[in-house]
């Protein structure tokens, strides 16, 4: 609900709003993440959302969100969401076609991976901003000497594995990967051991083979650059850590 403090008389009260004028990261023209809080739409309340677009093969890295739920709703393409349940000690892995869903609880690990090219995610949030921490962020400001002594590995072995990551991804792998072909994605069950893409209704599975997605605000072709603008960080116990979707 809106907050109760809203003035709805107010001549700067916002009801509209368009994504594609607050984008928080873009790798590529084809892989973008737009964001939507209250900061921008303040009669949202206790809602925002990102508005994904990915490539195939390219990951929305590991993340948690300490204060919100994520439900993750396809639009188009496709993708595998994988999360880790606390509870279980168990990696789930769910793929979701257009008109499918797959719901991330609040603070769990969790990451998304397109399968297919020109797809189109829309992340929905219970919290007026969704805060996250990013597993790059863990791995590079965690010292090698640390992660060497508690888990019994060799410090030059992962100083040097380490290395690449300089920066808070977000969207992997990096622009700037050496890689030239990416390593194939194995095909990923769903906990029940069916894969979710057999059960979407036949238009969508037809769709889905070489589906061109036009989109009006899609991230317009041929621009290459990357860039990422950290925002002003509210106190955090973990602040190098923190990062908001604002």
């Amino acid at each position: 609900m809106a907050d109760s403090y809203m003035d709805f008389t107010s001549p700067n009260t916002q009801f509209t709003y368009t994504l594609s004028d607050n984008p928080f990261f873009k790798k590529d023209a084809q892989n973008v993440i737009n964001t939507l809080s209250i900061n921008q739409l303040n009669t949202l309340g206790n809602a925002s959302l990102l508005d994904i677009f990915l490539s195939k093969d390219n990951v929305v890295e590991p993340h948690i969100h300490q204060n919100a739920t994520e439900l993750v709703y396809c639009i188009a393409g496709g993708a595998v969401v994988s999360l880790i349940n606390p509870f279980t000690k168990e990696l789930l892995n769910f793929t979701i076609a257009p008109g499918q869903v797959a719901n991330v609880p609040q603070g769990w690990w969790h990451y998304e991976v397109a399968n297919q090219d020109n797809t189109h995610l829309l992340a929905i949030f219970d919290a007026p901003v969704p805060e996250v921490i990013f597993g790059s962020d863990i791995l590079r400001l965690t010292p090698a000497h640390v992660l060497a002594h508690t888990y019994c590995l060799d410090e030059a072995k992962v100083k040097d594995t380490l290395a690449p990551i300089t920066d808070t991804v977000i969207i992997g792998p990096p622009a700037s990967c050496s890689k030239q072909h990416p390593t194939q994605m194995q095909p990923m069950m769903n906990h029940g051991g069916m894969n979710m893409s057999q059960m979407a209704p036949a238009p969508f599975q037809q769709a889905n083979q070489n589906q061109t997605y036009h989109y009006p605000n899609r991230p317009i072709s041929g621009e290459s650059e990357s860039c990422y603008a950290p925002l002003d960080q509210p106190f955090h116990p973990i602040p190098f850590l923190y990062r908001r979707w604002a």
